[in-house]
């Protein structure tokens, strides 16, 4: 009876306390997720608005076969940036700047179960700060909110990005 009593108590203590463990190292998810944008063919849409009230512009981004590919004034092109550069630059930013991230709750985005973080990064002369929803199953990114401001060209903007997995091939 007291050996149930301590077993109850410390499934108990440890739901309560996940949420603290989780918020310890919640960038490793974001770190993860967005290595696995990288290496996982992917389509994005991406909305950007200057914050000064500019006109907003759209872009898609599709990551297939170790390459990157971008829609611009409405043709597709491969740029000369690999997964493998993506994933460098992503690490140096990770090496060398600062983040910091929060698990806020679950939620689902488009009936997907999804675990959604606040994130604060800054890196050279750049700071992003937003929110991002990672898939619980799968811990690929699915949508990311966030507030873009680089110092260095005075761009400030907000974007707003949603992302599709599942049948992408290189556009032709």
């Amino acid at each position: 009876m007291f050996r149930n009593a301590i077993s109850t108590l410390l499934v108990i203590l440890s739901s309560l306390a996940a949420p603290y463990v989780m918020a310890a190292d919640s960038c490793k998810h974001i770190f993860d997720a967005l290595t696995k944008v990288a290496t996982t063919p992917s389509h994005s849409y991406t909305t950007s608005t200057a914050v000064n009230g500019g006109k907003a512009s759209e872009a898609e981004t599709i990551f297939a076969n170790g390459q990157k590919y971008i829609r611009a004034r409405g043709k597709w092109m491969r740029l000369p940036v690999t997964s493998q550069d993506v994933l460098e630059q992503e690490r140096e930013k990770q090496e060398h700047g600062k983040s910091t991230c929060q698990f806020l709750r679950n939620e689902s985005v488009n009936g997907e179960a999804a675990m959604l973080y606040s994130v604060h990064r800054e890196y050279d002369e750049v700071k992003e700060d937003g929110q991002m929803w990672v898939s619980r199953g799968t811990g690929l990114l699915l949508r990311v909110e966030e507030d873009f401001d680089n110092g260095g060209n005075k761009v400030k903007e907000h974007r707003s990005t949603r992302f599709e997995y599942g049948n992408i091939r290189p556009p032709t």
